[in-house]
């Protein structure tokens, strides 16, 4: 079943930015909660964007710029939590690149995201959350995954770094929502 891992990714290119910080929140409870995290970071990474060249049967992806590391530390984590700051109301393009590209390879070969616990969160200063988190939200359900709720919608506020970890709601809901994926891959171990 699910191993007691979670793999976070963060989407922004500011290694100190508000996403980071979120995330990290959020690793700090699941830590607590006795659940290993790794978080990978897309500042470090340039990737890029699927070509459907339909090679991906093999449980890897043909491009050689680093997502097949994120898909290894995947195979082995029971759960994937995605944050991604909100530009122009979407989440970053290279955040939905790398959804569809490891969407696709677990599609094509063995499946291997079905049943894994998580979910989106969204980092913006003032709107395009709900948009943000529709838009991440495809990728965790197409692909048979879990994604447990909290006391709201996984959503948080800030401009400049640090803002967000200021925003006590978003705060709150994004620990409940650690809290509870934490339990679930608990259940399902």
């Amino acid at each position: 079943m699910s191993t007691g891992k979670v793999v976070l990714l963060c989407g922004s290119p500011r290694l100190e930015g508000n996403t980071a910080q979120v995330l990290r929140e959020c690793a700090n409870v699941l830590e607590r909660e006795g659940i290993e995290t790794e978080t990978v970071l897309l500042a470090e990474m340039h990737i890029l964007s699927c070509t459907a060249c339909g090679l991906c049967t093999g449980g890897e992806c043909a491009l050689d710029d680093g997502l097949n590391e994120i898909i290894a530390k995947l195979r082995e984590a029971g759960g994937f939590i995605v944050g991604a700051p909100v530009y122009f109301g979407t989440a970053r393009g290279d955040v939905m690149s790398v959804l569809q590209r490891i969407g696709m390879v677990s599609m094509s070969s063995d499946s291997f995201l079905s049943r894994k616990v998580g979910g989106p969160i969204a980092v913006a200063r003032r709107g395009g959350h709900t948009a943000t988190l529709q838009e991440m939200l495809m990728f965790f359900l197409i692909n048979d995954m879990i994604v447990p709720g909290s006391t709201y919608w996984n959503m948080v506020f800030g401009r400049g770094p640090g803002e967000a970890i200021n925003d006590e709601e978003g705060i709150r809901t994004v620990r409940r929502f650690a809290e509870n994926v934490a339990f679930l891959i608990k259940k399902l171990a």
